[in-house]
């Protein structure tokens, strides 16, 4: 269970291994995720921080070879989102993604929001205009674009693409949200901005975070989850990992020893 009695669990892997090919990159990972909350993955490079969450809307699903073994349970609806016979698609769509490197589509501002309604089969517009005001205000970007939503996502800021890629994520109204380093290409000024904003969504999304940036998991996470080699060595409340680790090596990476 979740370190604090009183958080709900929005999802929980069990014993999940994760193999490219023949390697294995994670190994027998058991780790809960709390309901609205932000859990951070830190770890050194190539620790598997980037596939455990990936697995988590199936982005492993896109490549020949990846195989999964064990089970990322989804709440309160009990469902086991690794099983084949459930829809990559559908998993997408309860479960944003935002990479490291702002995506946004070749389209209009408007037309990035709107594009995984439109794959949803919503096709009224004042539905749509409706939607993608609130993902938008939802992001912190509303203000900024609302007169320009015609315009080319191109012509954004690098942080304001990063937050039109979260308004796009979060118009489909997802259960959890994953965010992979989602700071590392841009300016302080921006990151600032992206982890006030990220705060903020943890009271209407369940948040996993992947970091590289050890004061920013000790900024935005409640709890962290260290891992190392692909395996979780540690996991607890942000504020007892980077004050009291019960593990050595927890210890010598938050110290700056190795990573």
């Amino acid at each position: 269970m979740s370190e604090n009695a009183m958080d709900l669990l929005k999802s929980e892997a069990k014993n999940l291994n994760f193999y490219y090919g023949e390697y294995q990159a994670l190994k027998n990972i058991n780790l809960t995720v709390a309901e609205k909350r932000i859990t951070a993955l830190i770890g050194p490079s190539g620790c598997g921080k980037s596939t455990f969450l990936r697995c988590f809307n199936r982005m492993h699903d896109l490549y020949p070879g990846n195989r999964y073994d064990g089970q990322i349970t989804l709440y309160p609806d009990d469902v086991n989102i690794l099983n084949p016979k459930i829809d990559p698609i559908e998993v997408r769509m309860r479960i944003g993604m935002v990479f490291q490197k702002p995506n946004p589509f070749p389209k209009t501002i408007y037309e990035n929001v709107a594009y995984g309604l439109r794959v949803r089969g919503i096709s009224n517009r004042r539905k749509l205009d409706e939607k993608v005001e609130k993902a938008l205000c939802g992001a912190a970007l509303w203000n900024e674009v609302k007169d320009r939503l015609n315009s080319l996502a191109f012509n954004l800021s690098g942080g304001q693409q990063q937050r039109l890629c979260i308004a796009r994520a979060l118009a489909t109204d997802p259960e959890m949200m994953l965010f992979d380093e989602p700071t590392s290409a841009l300016d302080p000024i921006a990151t600032a901005s992206i982890e006030e904003l990220i705060a903020q969504l943890k009271e209407q999304v369940t948040i996993l975070i992947v970091t590289h940036n050890m004061q920013q998991a000790a900024r935005v996470s409640d709890y962290t989850a260290f891992m190392h080699m692909g395996e979780v060595v540690e996991f607890a409340d942000t504020n007892t990992i980077f004050t009291n680790p019960s593990q050595k090596r927890t210890e010598d990476y938050i110290t700056g020893r190795y990573g």
